[in-house]
């Protein structure tokens, strides 16, 4: 059973990334770097916890190395994640892409350098429950995270209104913690729940459950997406970016590389963030499965960030505040 803290730790990491609302690739060619700049050593990347956590445990730990030091530091909330960009200290952050592009559109000087994660959104169903299809979910109940807006509440609502069922009135949605969700799941007392993993592992680990929908392959069939949901990726400030071409380069490449190395070695992945992320292993390579992480670099999957967030901002345009500019996406 998990404990208290770490239950609250994964809680904040979802409410973080839920509210905003990996072929390895190799960043492209970068100009010259410009005369004048100051030598850089090292470098601050800043990640938030969660299994994010993964991908970058390989520089952390020191397995993937590069010619600058990367210092990975670790966030909770998407305030503290504002508080360290507005500073001088931090270079680099791994973000949700609705984050970071609804920072870019209130002046933030941050744009994407690539995509690294790309599924870990599924629909949970008690194990008695033959799911068809979207008409299975009329007249139930779909439990999810926290409140309107996060993705999973988005792309529901998005696929029942295209099948011309209205949410809310033919389905109710219920909004609660995660982690009570996995409680309520486990004592039989509710039929779906939208959730990311690991939370979906978390569920099932009491051998009941079932998985019935996978959101990514569901979005890659609609929307001709290659790759599944432009979840997260690494981002630079500008300035830097300016600054340093060939370093921010390899900061990617460096990513890119620390993505295979997990992807290649979980089991060691999860003993080397077992601090970060204190889960039962069992539950962490079952998430695992069911998690993609690819780095890709900004400029080559443009458009399918782009198309991902007009389905957001048309079911929910609370959630992104403008569509971004192609000055967003570092080429």
């Amino acid at each position: 059973m998990m404990n208290c803290m770490l239950f609250n730790r994964l809680i904040v990491l979802t409410i973080s990334i839920c509210l905003c609302l990996s072929g390895m690739g190799c960043s492209p060619a970068a100009p010259k770097e410009p005369p004048g700049n100051p030598t850089v050593n090292a470098v601050t990347l800043i990640n938030p916890i969660g299994p994010t956590v993964i991908p970058v445990i390989g520089i952390s730990s020191g397995n993937i190395e590069g010619n600058l030091d990367i210092n990975v530091q670790y966030w909770n909330t998407l305030d503290e994640a504002i508080g360290l960009l507005a500073g001088n200290d931090v270079e680099f952050a791994v973000l949700p892409i609705t984050n970071g592009v609804n920072m870019y559109a209130s002046g933030v000087d941050i744009v994407l350098l690539g995509v690294h994660e790309w599924k870990v959104f599924y629909l949970l169903a008690s194990e008695d429950v033959v799911f068809d299809g979207w008409n299975s979910l009329k007249g139930k109940t779909v439990y999810t995270p926290t409140a309107r807006g996060q993705t999973v509440d988005v792309l529901t609502r998005y696929a029942l209104s295209k099948e011309n069922i209205k949410p809310d009135e033919e389905v109710a949605f219920a909004y609660a913690p995660p982690q009570e969700i996995v409680a309520l799941f486990k004592e039989g007392k509710i039929d779906y729940a939208a959730l990311p993993e690991p939370f979906i592992s978390l569920a099932l680990a009491s051998g009941h459950g079932q998985v019935v929908l996978d959101y990514q392959d569901y979005w890659s069939g609609i929307s001709g997406a290659g790759k599944g949901i432009p979840i997260a990726g690494l981002f630079v400030k500008k300035d830097f970016l300016n600054k340093y071409p060939n370093e921010t380069r390899g900061i990617a490449d460096i990513l890119a590389e620390s993505t295979t190395w997990a992807n290649q070695n979980p089991e060691t992945a999860i003993q080397a963030s077992a601090e970060e992320l204190p889960l039962p292993p069992a539950v962490m390579q079952s998430a695992l499965r069911r998690i993609t992480f690819q780095y890709v670099p900004a400029a080559e999957v443009q458009a399918e960030v782009i198309s991902y967030l007009q389905m957001m901002q048309e079911t929910y345009p609370e959630g992104v505040k403008e569509i971004p500019d192609s000055g967003f996406f570092v080429k």
